[in-house]
């Protein structure tokens, strides 16, 4: 029987649209559970897809710092995180959550 090669997947060879990233990271988002890490990391799944370089000078940042910053291994400021955003030509949106207990915010 012929053995059977395989490779990592790497989710960064498969956003090729800019609908594609925004997909992916509301997906991400939605399932991150309160994890910046893993926002973080696919941030840089993105920025991967995008090209590295161009990411970073879009972003204002050196290619090693937006590495470490999207590695999820850490957790980048904010501030990063939405130079990051911009520089991937992507928008951070909020909408209510339906689950969410509006009584407590009443008196």
């Amino acid at each position: 029987m012929p053995k059977t090669a395989t490779s990592r997947y790497d989710v960064a060879e498969h956003l090729r649209t800019q609908e594609e990233m925004a997909a992916y990271l509301e997906a991400s988002l939605e399932e991150a559970n309160g994890d910046a890490a893993f926002i973080a990391k696919a941030l840089g799944d993105i920025a991967r897809a995008k090209g590295m370089s161009q990411v970073a000078r879009d972003a204002g940042l050196s290619r090693e710092s937006l590495y470490k910053a999207l590695s999820g291994e850490r957790v980048p400021s904010f501030d990063t995180i939405l130079k990051i955003i911009a520089a991937l030509g992507l928008k951070l949106h909020a909408e209510a959550d339906k689950t969410f207990q509006e009584s407590s915010f009443s008196k």
